[in-house]
């Protein structure tokens, strides 16, 4: 029984130490994969934002890097009246400290680099706390991702109260 133990102890160690050396080599890649956060963009061409950000209407997801620390990951994103909007929720709640980060990241440096189909925008995100584009912006995601639409009363107040943190992307 002991060295059944032992073996499993060693096999979850094991996996275990692969695991972190997995994220910590994902932090030198070029961009983000799926759900792990990557390292700084090192492909792309250097593009001007468009004015209208529409064509990104039914994309699930775009890349994106934060300038300090040089990180990126993928996010959902909305599309509202030609303009983009990327949001970040459980900001409230314990697991979301550990796991949405890069909000924090923004408030000493609100610069962003996005890559989309090759091409990065060097931009910046702009927190919204309040306004009209908050409950529209809160539906669309509701109707890409969650299939439904969300009430204007729990939309406005979760953005209020610091739940769900809105940014709108802007020229940098």
């Amino acid at each position: 029984m002991r060295k059944i133990l032992r073996f499993i102890g060693i096999g979850v160690s094991l996996v275990l130490l692969l695991i972190g050396l997995f994220l910590f080599s994902m932090r030198f890649s070029d961009g983000p994969m799926e759900v792990f956060s990557g390292g700084p963009f090192t492909s792309g061409e250097l593009s001007s934002a468009p004015d209208d950000w529409s064509f990104l209407t039914d994309r699930d997801t775009i890349e994106f890097q934060t300038m300090d620390p040089a990180r990126s990951r993928t996010v959902w994103l909305g599309v509202h009246d030609r303009r983009l909007f990327l949001v970040s929720g459980y900001m409230n709640t314990s697991y979301g400290g550990i796991w949405k980060q890069w909000p924090h990241y923004l408030e000493d440096d609100d610069r962003v680099i996005l890559r989309i189909d090759g091409k990065l925008y060097e931009q910046r995100l702009q927190r919204i706390m309040e306004g009209p584009e908050v409950a529209p912006v809160l539906s669309e995601f509701a109707r890409k991702y969650f299939g439904g639409s969300s009430g204007e009363f729990t939309a406005d107040a979760s953005v209020r109260s610091g739940d769900t943190w809105m940014y709108e992307v802007v020229d940098g």
